[in-house]
């Protein structure tokens, strides 16, 4: 974008609600220029909503919980024989402990954002939280309490998992906008005991009916384990994986539980199908996703890429320290960093991108002209290599470089968008 761009006043096309942004938006015609105008206005009022903010500086909080456990099952080591099963088994209680440091956070930062007394915020989302779960989870939790860890999470973890964070985010917001509700109708102090009440008598017909928001999350996107070798599954399962993390939801580790095991399955008959040198019968296979998700959920690989030129300091020095991870498909440090959840701007080619990814790879595959994968690759092998390993075909990397190339091109105007947004707001 040109400077005479950057600094000319606002267009005349402009929106109403541009006229409460704190900076002009850009004239001109370019695309840039034009999605910003269309997308700013509602960006920066979503941006500064309280509970944006209040979840944006909680997120990285339980993803910090999440490591820290995952550390304790990992150290002291006794030999890297068994460290991936430890991890893998380490997810889901993880998860679920993440959950109550999120609980807790979340209401502490919704009560500062909002101007609300802590102590009530804290205590009614605390205990709504527990109420929500199903008994057995909190006779497990009670239990590992009562024996020091002895006992597992059990139940907890399993009721849970990787879908706790959206039970406390619901949990909080829920909670914060019942005291708001009552604050506004019967005033500060008797709108505060109103308003708990009202939620303590939801969350209580919740537990009464048996109903718990974990497991409706993983009932509703139990069908995707069905829908097998199509193009419908590699598509929701890409758009549902990204939008579970743009709400703050591990969207891989929680899916992992559901699909895997169907497309390790089709996986294994590929493999197979390779070793008996019969024609590979899958498209979408585990190993299928190397293409669709290049740099980690997302396909962040290309946003990491174009912020390593940003003119944003802060910006810049995230992506230097996402390349090496994101070039092995790991992006935690850029989902978090930016954040990229609850995003506004960056949701869009969050979820688009991948998208478009899905299609232009069973494309590829379907008429022949990049092999379909043979074997299970780990998404840590680096980028490049894993595709070539996992369809020992020199046209997979080709694949990966267009889809790479693709999604460079989706996620550009956006980051230029948010590069100028944070600018903005840095010299604030």
């Amino acid at each position: 974008m040109s400077p005479s761009s950057a600094a000319s006043k606002p267009s005349s096309a402009s929106s109403e609600p541009a006229d409460e942004l704190t900076y002009p938006l850009p004239a001109g015609d370019g695309v840039v220029a034009r999605l910003e105008r269309a997308v700013a206005p509602y960006a920066q009022r979503f941006a500064d909503a309280p509970a944006v903010n209040a979840l944006r500086e909680t997120l990285p909080v339980a993803f910090i919980a999440v490591v820290l456990y995952l550390l304790t099952q990992v150290f002291p080591l006794n030999g890297w024989e068994n460290v991936a099963e430890r991890l893998r088994a380490g997810i889901e209680p993880a998860f679920a402990l993440a959950s109550i440091v999120m609980t807790l956070a979340l209401s502490y930062r919704l009560a500062v954002r909002l101007k609300y007394a802590e102590a009530p915020m804290v205590g009614i989302s605390f205990v709504v939280f527990w109420i929500v779960m199903p008994p057995a989870a909190v006779r497990a939790f009670l239990f590992f309490a009562l024996s020091r860890g002895k006992s597992g999470w059990g139940a907890f973890a399993t009721t849970l998992g990787v879908s706790g964070l959206f039970t406390a985010i619901v949990v909080c917001l829920a909670t914060a906008g019942a005291l708001a509700l009552g604050r506004r109708r019967f005033g500060p102090y008797k709108g505060d005991v109103i308003g708990g009440l009202a939620i303590y008598a939801v969350s209580g017909l919740l537990f009464v009916l048996h109903v718990s928001l974990a497991g409706a999350l993983a009932a509703l996107i139990a069908p995707l384990a069905t829908l097998g070798d199509s193009f419908v599954a590699l598509a929701l399962i890409t758009v549902i994986e990204a939008a579970l993390w743009l709400v703050g939801i591990h969207g891989p580790a929680l899916l992992a539980a559901l699909v895997l095991p169907v497309y390790l399955s089709l996986q294994a008959a590929n493999t197979a199908a390779h070793g008996h040198h019969a024609p590979i019968p899958h498209i979408v296979v585990v190993s299928t996703f190397l293409f669709v998700f290049p740099g980690g959920a997302g396909a962040t690989l290309p946003l990491v890429a174009l912020l390593l030129r940003s003119r944003v300091p802060r910006l810049k020095k995230i992506a230097w320290a996402s390349i090496l991870p994101s070039l092995c498909g790991i992006n935690e440090p850029v989902i978090f960093g930016l954040p990229l959840a609850y995003n506004p701007v960056l949701a869009v080619p969050f979820v688009v991108a991948p998208l478009v990814l899905s299609i232009t790879t069973y494309a590829a595959m379907a008429l022949g002209l990049a092999g379909k994968p043979v074997f299970y690759i780990p998404s840590g092998v680096p980028t490049f290599a894993n595709v070539f390993l996992a369809t020992l075909d020199w046209r997979a990397v080709v694949l990966l470089a267009v889809n790479l190339a693709i999604a460079g091109a989706i996620w550009l105007p956006f980051v230029r968008v948010y590069e100028r947004t944070v600018a903005r707001a840095d010299s604030a």
